[in-house]
């Protein structure tokens, strides 16, 4: 298994195989903006990572896989022990592999392809390779797309305010809050996102409330203390928000 921490390089354009895989657990890590010439399908087992690409945050929960196409800019973030797998597929296969992003639902058998497929040797033939690239190819195509995805807005007065959404403590707050803290006024703020993100800005807050929520359901922190921090009124309202969002509960989710 290798072994990669905060300080780790790691350049898979230059490996020849048409698939390389990787399996290692990860504590704190930021990957730094890069991308490669290659297609990239990441998941977590265990814990939760955060994507950052094209204006894009999304969240993987351990049930969930992110594709990424070749050669997009993106960084990966984890803040807590993660068991990480990765596959890359080289331009070849482009043909059979998604053209945008996408995360989807990991089912048994795909989670068992990607466990084989992330543990081959590097300089494994290809001519071995082919009957499982194969199968995990016909279930990626065919896994449940999710919309664990959040759009975040560029305008200029709301640069000091994003960076805050990268503390893990901080809290989103309702619009007139908001408002307060931009000095902006709330049709200003709606604006912005709209035309920025596609979405008022309290459909946006609670997507945001349910990615956060995934993650620190991801983390092991119990529904009562996911529905404090994130401020629902009662244990019971947020799941209720959460069964909306998702169609299940989140003992069901993960």
């Amino acid at each position: 298994m290798a072994e990669f921490n905060e300080h780790s390089v790691f350049n898979v354009d230059e490996m020849a195989n048409a698939v390389i895989g990787i399996a290692t657990r990860v504590g704190k890590h930021d990957s730094g903006m890069h991308q490669h010439q290659k297609g990239q399908l990441l998941y977590a087992p265990e814990g939760c990572m955060s994507i950052y690409l094209n204006g894009i945050k999304c969240v993987l929960p351990p049930t969930r896989a992110a594709w990424i196409p070749a050669k997009t800019p993106h960084y990966a973030r984890m803040t807590n022990v993660v068991e990480y797998r990765s596959l890359y597929f080289d331009p070849s296969l482009n043909a059979s592999l998604p053209s945008s992003l996408k995360i989807v639902e990991v089912n048994p058998l795909l989670k068992a392809l990607i466990e084989r497929m992330a543990f081959w040797e590097w300089d494994k033939p290809q001519s071995e390779q082919a009957n499982t690239t194969a199968l995990f190819l016909e279930e990626l195509a065919n896994a449940r797309e999710e919309l664990l995805q959040l759009p975040l807005p560029t305008d200029r007065r709301l640069h000091d305010w994003l960076d805050q959404l990268n503390d893990p403590t901080y809290i989103v707050p309702p619009l007139n809050q908001l408002c307060l803290s931009i000095g902006a006024s709330g049709k200003t703020i709606s604006r912005i996102f709209s035309r920025e993100t596609g979405m008022a800005y309290q459909a946006w807050r609670q997507q945001w409330r349910l990615l956060k929520s995934i993650e620190l359901l991801s983390e092991g922190l119990q529904v009562n203390d996911v529905a404090y921090q994130l401020e629902f009124s009662s244990d019971s309202a947020f799941v209720s928000f959460f069964k909306q969002q998702t169609g299940t509960t989140p003992f069901q989710y993960l």
